[in-house]
């Protein structure tokens, strides 16, 4: 692949095609980890004996180091090399999955799932970065986009399905073992397919700045996921307010480092402020879809398989509109395809807002479907935005601070939202007076209290009060999807406005075409509009061929 200047548009070839497939595989196998061990808990927590807070961190402790990972290794992949982080993060969860399957204790399987988090946030913003330089063409960008994002969905939904199939043939261990052919490939193929990339320019890791964003990211998160749990206790509340106070001496320290592990000028970009802003925010309007799976299993009475099934239809319609909206935004503003994906969006939640216990299961498909149609957009043409619009050599930074902030915003969301269902499901439920004191107050804590007291209970009595909590736990479903409806009503106006001045991708790539240079793809226009056409420092394709070159 020719990847001078002078060539004209930079467009990737077969190797690119089948680098992306290398990469989306462990992406899918990432996601596919954080929602397959929901089925097998109940097995591994008989088998090692786990207490209820074991099992929590079991679950937890993933998703946690994660997220907290995900700034230190972006900054890091720019630095070391993208391709040798990957690597690097992909011998890791090999050996961390070996040691989670064959776990002999709680303690020993908590520390695995906590390595597994490390060695996984080395491999999602390696990931998403070497998209950026394989495909520096914004159409074919566009679609390894949303053929990466695809992946990612599908993982997550079909975690369950995946746990539940394995776990009716084999040993609860043996969810974690699917890592090891999807690893195994990445390790033998990625040193052949996929190109070397670090930013020229980069410095040493400053470890002062990797332990002060931990220690931002970790309480922050933390507590905002503990508050979705039980509610506006002090010491959730607490963890939150130490992660913003160390989170301003963490802003402090970058703005005084040459080299910094944040490189915060990448707030100045307009394009990147506020297509972060819109991921942000609308990664916390998704927050109400917890409450639909709880009612799928609580009111409904289903299964956990049979409700992750039901939610299948509205995975794959996520990632119909995530393969579309690249296409659509060849013609229309990208800023005007993400608001018209949020209109729909508030659409689905709309909907959901008025289900009851009677509503069928048609109704409540057609409500998670819209809903998940509208949203591909903004996960798709977001990303895009977010990479186009800082310099190549901070891809990697960019990709970890925009998953960093996707964490953050569900996190957000399912803390609110919660907190608004069970402030509704408080002053809604009606407990019978012949339930005993225990049980009632057992009921009013929640929908899954209310179940087991109901069972503790039994009789007719018992038949009465889960009536009641499923009448109020569904009115407070209600109340969350319209707040959802809401927020994404706005924020539709807000990518509207604030994203408006990118043109479409197709313009944008003409518009690079005919100044002669392909670092000008993608957002070429958007660029020219800011005033700051010349900020990307050097060509996707010219920076990479030194790397390439030597790896």
């Amino acid at each position: 692949m020719d990847t001078t200047p002078e060539a004209g548009a930079v467009r990737a070839g077969p190797r690119q095609w089948a680098g992306l497939a290398v990469l989306a595989l462990p992406t899918l196998l990432l996601s596919l980890d954080m929602s397959v061990l929901y089925l097998a808990l109940p097995h591994l927590s008989a088998e090692l004996d786990a207490t209820a807070t074991q099992q929590l961190w079991i679950t937890d402790i993933y998703g946690f180091l994660i997220a907290g990972f995900l700034v230190t290794m972006g900054g890091l992949g720019d630095l070391v090399g993208r391709r040798k982080l990957l690597l690097i993060g992909a011998a890791c969860f090999t050996v961390a999955s070996v040691a989670a399957a064959y776990s002999s204790s709680a303690e020993m399987l908590i520390v695995s799932r906590a390595l597994l988090g490390v060695a996984g946030a080395t491999l999602m913003p390696s990931t998403m970065a070497l998209l950026g330089n394989m495909f520096p063409d914004p159409r074919q960008m566009g679609t390894a986009i949303a053929v990466w994002m695809s992946c990612f969905m599908g993982g997550m939904a079909l975690g369950p399905l995946v746990g539940g199939l394995m776990l009716q043939r084999f040993w609860w261990g043996s969810v974690f073992l699917l890592a090891i052919p999807v690893m195994a490939l990445l390790l033998i193929a990625g040193p052949l397919l996929l190109p070397e990339y670090r930013d020229p320019a980069g410095g040493r890791l400053d470890l002062a700045s990797v332990a002060l964003s931990l220690a931002t990211i970790l309480p922050f998160v933390y507590g905002l996921k503990e508050l979705a749990k039980h509610g506006w206790e002090p010491q959730y509340l607490l963890a939150i307010a130490v992660g913003i106070v160390v989170g301003v001496f963490f802003v402090r320290r970058q703005r005084t480092l040459e080299t910094p592990l944040l490189d915060l000028r990448l707030f100045a970009h307009r394009t990147f402020r506020a297509a972060l802003v819109v991921m942000v925010l609308g990664g916390a309007a998704s927050g109400s879809f917890f409450l639909v799976s709880m009612f799928l299993q609580t009111v409904k009475g289903m299964s956990p398989l049979e409700a992750g099934l039901w939610l299948v239809p509205s995975t794959g319609a996520t990632i119909a509109s995530v393969m579309l909206a690249p296409v659509v935004a060849r013609r229309f503003r990208p800023g005007h395809v993400i608001a018209a994906g949020l209109t729909i969006t508030a659409v689905g939640y709309l909907m959901l807002s008025q289900v009851d216990g009677s509503t069928g299961m048609a109704f409540v498909l057609t409500g998670l479907i819209v809903g998940a149609v509208g949203a591909g957009p903004m996960g798709a043409l977001g990303t895009g935005l977010i990479f186009t619009s800082v310099p190549p050599e901070k891809t990697g930074a960019a990709s970890a601070i925009s998953e960093t902030g996707g964490e953050f915003g569900i996190a957000f969301g399912v803390a609110v939202l919660g907190s608004v269902g069970a402030a509704v499901y408080g002053s809604q439920i009606t407990v019978p007076a012949q339930v005993p004191a225990e049980a009632a107050a057992a009921a009013r804590e929640g929908i899954a209290g209310a179940v087991g007291a109901a069972e503790q209970v039994g009789g007719t009595l018992g038949a009465e009060l889960l009536t009641a909590a499923r009448e109020a736990f569904t009115t407070a479903m209600n109340a969350a999807t319209g707040t959802s409806a809401l927020l994404a009503l706005a924020l539709a106006v807000v990518a509207a406005i604030a994203l408006g001045h990118v043109p479409p991708t197709g313009q944008a790539e003409a518009a690079a075409g005919a100044e002669g240079g392909p670092e000008q793809a993608g957002d070429a226009a958007a660029t020219a509009q800011d005033g700051r056409a010349g900020e990307h420092s050097a060509p996707a394709g010219a920076a990479a061929e030194p790397a390439n070159a030597s790896g």
